[in-house]
């Protein structure tokens, strides 16, 4: 991970650059940020320029002796602590037992969560910690000599799932550090540390992705449209994974909006129709909202319930589109455009209804209530709703 790698946050990137040029490294600095504002790549990029034989202005030169060990991680002055899961069966029970693995995910990753982590490791139902035995492999690993450069280096990611005597065993490492080490410690929740760590550590807080930023990665390592790469980086609120999250879920979310549209306008059909109106048109449209609603139902219990929740999350959007208010908008193009036109009829006097009647159809369906029956009745309440 280079600088040039870290998405956004120039203002950082320099000022930590400048810290290594002026010779003022903090030997003990906690880096905040939440999930996927680049917390951990930030680390990397400064650990990789600090031990860097020959740095560039902006960045590290990535063709020393340094840089290529950092291209896979294994630096021996460059030592990790993270969240791990015991497999007793295996005895694996500190961070350098998962370490072929942790270089392996960090490599191809670079961003990611603390469950992407876990799920990479097969234990997405258990929790990571980061156990007492490891604080002899922080102190060990410490009080060796370094190898090549002038900083040993210790990057420690979430320390707040640190046991609590790994952690007072660092803050004594804190209070008395080995000479020319350097602690990088990244946290995603400082508040669940022990103040006496945070005392002890230079905050350096990496503040979510700016939506301009975010906006352009998108469109270039994607190729969404400028539209649609607005509002997935206005969704995501500087988080590059919700971000990446958003987009994969475009396609899943493309079904549930045909979905959506085909039902409500089906549904405004029969709303509208007069006496009148010739009883076979009404029959044949109430038969095709029947028919749409048992298409809905031979999803999958769980794929109804995300269309539930889409549909929650667009009814929302349509009423909040009547403030005319365009930063509040969370829309992509073929959402804004059929918003466009249905938005009028989601208003003060229908939409609390519409969203009791599908988040009750959403617990229904988590309770086995019998599809079919819970799609169409919701059809039935939305012709009602959109008379209002």
């Amino acid at each position: 991970m280079f600088f040039q790698d870290v998405i956004g946050q120039e203002e950082l990137k320099q000022r930590l650059i400048q810290t290594v040029r002026e010779g003022h490294i903090a030997h003990a600095q906690l880096f905040c940020g939440q999930e996927g504002v680049g917390a951990l790549p930030m680390a990397l990029a400064y650990a990789r320029y600090v031990h860097c034989t020959h740095p560039l202005e902006n960045d590290a030169c990535g063709e020393c002796p340094s840089c290529r060990k950092y291209n896979k991680l294994i630096h021996p002055d460059l030592h990790f602590v993270f969240p791990i899961v015991k497999a007793d069966k295996k005895k694996k029970e500190v961070c350098d037992d998962f370490l072929p693995e942790w270089r392996e995910f960090v490599l191809k990753n670079g961003y990611f969560s603390y469950n992407h982590w876990l799920g990479f490791l097969g234990s997405e139902n258990a929790q990571g910690l980061i156990y007492a035995k490891e604080s002899s492999e922080i102190i060990r690993k410490l009080s060796l000599k370094t190898y090549e450069a002038e900083y040993k280096i210790m990057i420690v990611w979430l320390p707040e799932k640190m046991h609590d005597v790994c952690a007072n065993k660092l803050l004594k490492m804190l209070e008395e550090p080995p000479q020319k080490t350097l602690f990088l410690l990244v946290a995603e929740q400082p508040e669940q540390m022990l103040t006496t760590i945070l005392s002890r550590c230079q905050r350096v807080n990496v503040r979510p992705i700016e939506s301009e930023t975010l906006r352009l990665v998108l469109s270039t390592r994607y190729g969404l449209t400028d539209q649609d790469s607005a509002a997935v980086a206005h969704i995501a609120g500087g988080n590059y994974l919700k971000a990446i999250e958003t987009i994969q879920l475009n396609e899943e979310n493309q079904l549930y909006f045909e979905y959506f549209t085909r039902y409500m306008r089906l549904a405004y059909t029969v709303a509208n129709m007069k006496r009148a109106d010739n009883p076979l048109l009404k029959f044949n449209a109430l038969k095709e909202l029947k028919e749409v609603a048992d298409e809905i139902s031979e999803l999958g219990r769980e794929r109804q319930k995300q269309f539930l929740a889409y549909c929650q999350r667009y009814l929302r959007e349509n009423f909040v589109l009547n403030l005319r208010v365009p930063s509040l908008s969370y829309l992509n193009a073929k959402e804004a455009a059929f918003s466009s036109k249905f938005a009028p009829f989601i208003h003060h006097r229908n939409v609390f209804q519409f969203l009791e009647a599908f988040e009750h159809a959403e617990v229904e369906i988590g309770q086995n209530v019998y599809a079919k029956m819970i799609f169409f009745d919701l059809a039935l309440k939305a012709i009602m709703l959109l008379k209002n």
